[in-house]
């Protein structure tokens, strides 16, 4: 299992970071020792100062492909999920002045949420899912899912070139502007539409 993340995939985050629009989707990975354990809660390590959250549509994988042509993509997954991908900004920071990979500021241990799944018929058009990030209570993020660059199929046409896409495999598809610290005794919440999906503790 594999944890394939789209980078810069909403204008307003690009814009919010102040980072260069990509020509092409930016691809990272993040591997299985990320996943924070359900019921667990999220604890901020010791080498970063600057942990962001950042919630995102995830799509869980369901059969094996490669050089999938986007007009099959959507034959590749029916379950869509909600998560947070945790980022150590001030290493990620650090590691991009220097031109060297990101990995230790996204990988880490318990860095990727993956809340529960609903199956995408349930859905009336992934193309236009509301999602939102909630911060004790407060909205702290809020995106749909047409404001993305590349949409979910054009994103499995993409990563599918490079990497065979096996069956369990989870992408995360990028996150919408609103990206901000996390501190000890905060409460994560996400949710579709109006369905909670995850509640993260963080400590």
């Amino acid at each position: 299992m594999k944890l394939i993340c789209i980078g810069r995939n909403y204008t307003d985050h690009i814009e919010e970071l102040q980072n260069e629009r990509p020509l092409d989707p930016v691809v990272f990975i993040k591997p299985d020792t990320s996943i924070l354990l359900k019921k667990q809660p999220f604890f901020i390590p010791d080498f970063s100062n600057d942990i962001h959250h950042e919630v995102e549509i995830l799509i869980k994988i369901n059969k094996v492909g490669k050089y999938i042509d986007k007009k099959f993509a959507h034959k590749y997954y029916n379950e869509i999920g909600l998560g947070i991908d945790f980022t150590a900004r001030d290493l990620q920071s650090k590691l991009k002045e220097k031109g060297l990979p990101w990995e230790k500021a996204k990988g880490f241990d318990g860095s990727a949420v993956i809340g529960k799944w609903i199956a995408k018929d349930t859905l009336d058009d992934v193309n236009q899912i509301d999602f939102r990030l909630e911060k004790n209570g407060d909205i702290v993020q809020k995106g749909n899912t047409r404001y993305m660059l590349w949409k979910i199929d054009e994103i499995i046409e993409y990563v599918s070139k490079y990497f065979t896409l096996k069956i369990g495999d989870v992408i995360f598809t990028g996150t919408p502007a609103g990206v901000g610290v996390v501190k000890s005794d905060d409460i994560l919440t996400g949710y579709i539409e109006d369905q909670q999906f995850f509640s993260i503790k963080v400590k």
